[in-house]
């Protein structure tokens, strides 16, 4: 049997209205009256028709998600960003539609056009990114995680990539390396425009010349055993590089194997700093100092920026926001004063 709402109320002594006002919380109801509601939904297992609730209201207390797991970026490390919004939803009330077919343009005019979301957001982001144009004229509001070109009308959040390649040189200047090596994303990541890697190499490599550091900046791979061939190769071109640099969640996942494999210890024999979250670190067993990338941070901060849009007034008129997060280093002592030259061992 189908429990309603006009169950919950007779369950609870209530009239109709008062139940539904008590659930959605849209007018004050005293705390005695809203607990027996409660207690009556719980008992009788009562759930939200969605589809109902739609057409009285215009809502659908959901929130499409377009994200892609692409063959060129580490799927581990896009999962932890959408984790980040759909546990965010969660807690706001809101279930989350995920869209990841490759034409994310038709995607997300289908589930705008159709009001099958109440607001959207995107993952994935490109320097020119087709779907920001639909996202703009849509009658839903959209957050983004990762930053675009072009910004207008869009709210932005994303980490300062470029402050983190900065704080990365400058962590190994000051304790003595003069030669690193940078290894960022594919390189496919950077023709089909994501603006991460380059946004943190270019920083990076204009901080080392300031500092007089010789920074070699390579692309890598993104699984297994290409990325660790890629490792092995740099290492051997680079005997002189005291540090390491990673931009790439699979390249920092593969380096253990590839450091015991040559017998090198960190950081006696090579200092190494990674990009990627805490959790990261522990799903991995990675024993790396990191710039933390905070995608549960970002996620967090771009649904709540929309839930805002999408409930209240004042959200929904306030101005577009563009918001970094500032990089932290997490120390897991992976980087100390340079060794030996390993072109002198």
């Amino acid at each position: 049997m189908v429990v309603t709402i006009g169950d919950v109320a007779r369950a609870a002594g209530v009239s109709r209205s008062t139940a539904s006002y008590a659930l959605s919380g849209k007018r004050a109801i005293s705390a005695e009256v809203r607990q027996r509601v409660n207690d009556a939904v719980r008992s009788l297992g009562y759930t939200a028709n969605a589809g109902a609730r739609a057409l009285a209201t215009s809502e659908t207390k959901v929130i499409g998600l377009l994200a892609q797991f692409l063959e060129d970026e580490f799927a581990p490390a896009m999962l932890q960003y959408m984790l980040g919004v759909s546990d965010t939803a969660r807690e706001l009330g809101y279930d989350i539609l995920l869209a990841t077919e490759a034409d994310g343009a038709r995607a997300l005019r289908r589930i705008t056009d159709s009001r099958m979301v109440d607001g959207v957001v995107l993952l994935n982001v490109a320097q020119e990114d087709d779907r920001l144009d639909i996202l703009r004229d849509a009658p839903q509001p959209g957050a983004l995680v990762g930053l675009p070109g072009d910004c207008s009308e869009l709210d932005v959040f994303d980490l300062d990539f470029e402050e983190a390649g900065r704080m990365m040189v400058d962590h190994m200047h000051a304790l003595g390396h003069r030669e690193l090596i940078l290894v960022s994303q594919p390189q496919h990541v950077v023709e089909r425009g994501g603006a991460y890697v380059w946004r943190l190499q270019d920083a990076a490599l204009e901080q080392a010349r300031v500092r007089g550091i010789t920074l070699h900046a390579m692309y890598g791979e993104s699984r297994q055993p290409a990325v660790g061939q890629t490792l092995n190769d740099l290492l051997d071109a680079y005997p002189g590089a005291t540090g390491l640099l990673l931009n790439n969640e699979a390249a920092a996942a593969a380096l253990p194997s590839v450091l015991h494999t040559r017998g090198l210890t960190v950081p006696k024999d090579l200092s190494v700093i990674g990009r990627y979250s805490d959790e990261f670190a522990r799903l991995f067993s990675l024993p790396f100092s990191s710039i933390e990338s905070a995608p549960d941070r970002l996620g967090r901060m771009a649904v709540r920026q929309l839930v805002r849009r999408i409930e209240s007034p004042e959200g929904r008129n306030e101005p577009y926001v563009v918001r970094f997060v500032s990089p932290e280093l997490v120390d897991r002592g992976s980087t100390g004063v340079p060794g030996p030259s390993r072109a002198d061992t």
